[in-house]
């Protein structure tokens, strides 16, 4: 029997558009703090705010954005927020204070929750059902390498051309997410189901997966300790006179995580997902200890490599249970699930982490977050994880015929 097309215009299309708006999101969160300080003269303590009220907008519209597809359709939903995410990256050329950079970064957040949790639902409908594992790994592929090329490009734009420079490929960014939403199609029947069958869900449960909430929760735990990474990792590099090495600190990480799929998908369906989870967050918990302890290029570097081949590996982990813990009609909702906890752990890891730097340095911060990211596998243990382990054994004894 011939295999579903899975590479079609469509698929490429939503997962260019998830692309683009993930390269703006991850290029401006480690460039604007720089911006903040250099031309803004913003306090230390100010900084994670320009993360956590991006992400706070983004959580709210998040779930209003699910509810909204049952009404306007799915790509209504897409557009509208593109194109909202155009207009505030447009306006990032004329900010001239914190205030008002903060205002932008609430209606930059509601582009973002709006549009990434479309691309979430639309890409579920335009993948053939039996290639849905493949093809929804492939999407994650393209927001990994957006959390690399996001990164590298802007903090080479900030260290060779300045901040401005970094604003213009953010709107030449979103233009292209824009174009790539309008040649878009999404399936009218295939929209329509998954609209009536999820249309009688009642009060939270509209909103939320309530079978996706434990590996969510411990997603929340993870992007608190990661928080740390993205959001300050340049203001450290800059502080620890690492500037150069900055710039690729995101290419070290893009290869270990681009190395190691191939393996960790392998791991992960033949051995189970406590396989690749677990070594994963102890990769991670070394490497931010590894940051906090650097006192060379090499070893920044190498911290770089033990954190992309541990979070990488994470989250697209984390977020193929939270969907495979769903009903088929379900994995739009599970998928806005795991991300709004997600985001939630990012934005409260800006915020507070921001403060803690002030209070005990960026070394003291980073020590932290290495116990936080070792404190995230016993929530998974206890959440997930062993749970996971007694299905697997009944599932190999079934298969043994006992």
């Amino acid at each position: 029997m011939q295999k579903s097309k899975l590479w079609t215009k469509d698929f490429l299309a939503v997962s260019l558009t998830s692309f683009f708006v993930f390269v703006i999101f991850y290029m401006l969160t480690v460039t604007l703090p720089l911006f903040a300080t250099d031309e803004l003269h913003a306090s230390k303590q100010s900084l994670g705010l320009i993360v956590t009220i991006f992400l706070v907008s983004g959580i709210v519209f998040r779930p209003l954005a699910g509810k909204w597809m049952t009404t306007l359709g799915q790509k209504k939903v897409l557009l509208i927020g593109v194109f909202i995410f155009l207009i505030g990256s447009i306006l990032y050329m004329n900010i001239h204070s914190l205030s008002a950079l903060l205002l932008l970064r609430v209606l930059h957040g509601i582009g973002f929750g709006m549009s990434t949790t479309a691309t979430g639902a639309i890409v579920a409908n335009v993948i053939p059902e039996q290639r849905k594992g493949e093809g929804m790994g492939y999407y994650a592929t393209f927001m990994n390498l957006a959390m690399v090329v996001g990164p590298f490009v802007g903090l080479t734009l900030t260290n060779t051309l300045g901040h401005t420079a970094v604003f213009t490929v953010a709107v030449v960014s979103s233009v292209l997410a824009v174009l790539c939403s309008l040649v878009l199609r999404v399936p009218e029947v295939q929209a329509s189901s998954a609209t009536n069958e999820i249309q009688p869900a009642k009060g939270l449960a509209a909103f939320f997966e309530y079978r996706s909430l434990p590996i969510s929760v411990a997603g929340l735990v993870v992007a608190f300790s990661y928080a740390s990474v993205i959001s300050f990792v340049s203001i450290y590099a800059k502080e620890m006179g690492f500037t150069q090495a900055s710039s690729f600190f995101f290419v070290v990480y893009a290869v270990c995580l681009l190395a190691s799929r191939p393996f960790t998908g392998k791991w992960f369906d033949q051995y189970g997902e406590n396989s690749v989870v677990y070594p994963s967050i102890l990769s991670l918990a070394i490497g931010i200890f590894l940051l906090s302890q650097a006192t060379t290029s090499w070893v920044f570097l190498l911290a770089g490599a033990l954190i992309g081949l541990g979070f990488g590996t994470i989250t697209s982990s984390f977020q193929s249970i939270a969907v495979k813990k769903a009903s088929p009609h379900r994995r739009g909702v599970a998928t806005a699930t795991f991300f709004v906890f997600f985001d939630s752990g990012m934005g409260l890891g800006s915020f507070l982490l921001g403060i803690l730097s002030t209070a005990a340095g960026y070394k003291g911060m980073y020590i932290f977050c290495s116990i936080i990211a070792l404190l995230a596998i016993a929530v998974y243990l206890v959440l997930h994880g062993r749970k996971s382990q007694k299905q697997r054994i009944i599932s190999q004894n079934e298969s043994l015929g006992k």
